[in-house]
């Protein structure tokens, strides 16, 4: 769990062009805080992962790699952006499984 939780962590705070620094900052701990998570030498408290998890828009359970994927959670949203979000997941989903009829051959 811990060397999971030090990838994905890396991976997402990468993926956002974040330094650790500015990831740090941004969360009100140290640099070095991070650093440690990042190389498996520490654990996040409970607050922090869902700090985490709320920054990153995603799972508590990816994060910890008790999930395979990554999930986004819309509950804040309203109904009509819930579903704009939902249309446009269904239409990647159509795309990348090369099953959109609207595609050019």
């Amino acid at each position: 769990m811990i060397i999971q939780l030090a990838e994905r962590l890396r991976e997402l705070r990468e993926s956002h062009h974040l330094t650790q620094k500015q990831l740090a900052q941004d969360m009100g701990i140290t640099r070095a805080s991070v650093n440690a998570w990042e190389m498996g030498i520490s654990l996040p408290t409970v607050s922090k992962l869902v700090d985490l998890a709320q920054r990153f828009h995603i799972s508590t359970d990816y994060l910890l790699g008790l999930a395979s994927e990554k999930s986004v959670d819309i509950h804040n949203f309203t109904p009509q952006e819930q579903e704009i979000l939902c249309g446009l997941m269904e239409y990647f989903q159509k795309v990348h499984h090369g099953t959109d009829t609207n595609k050019e051959s």
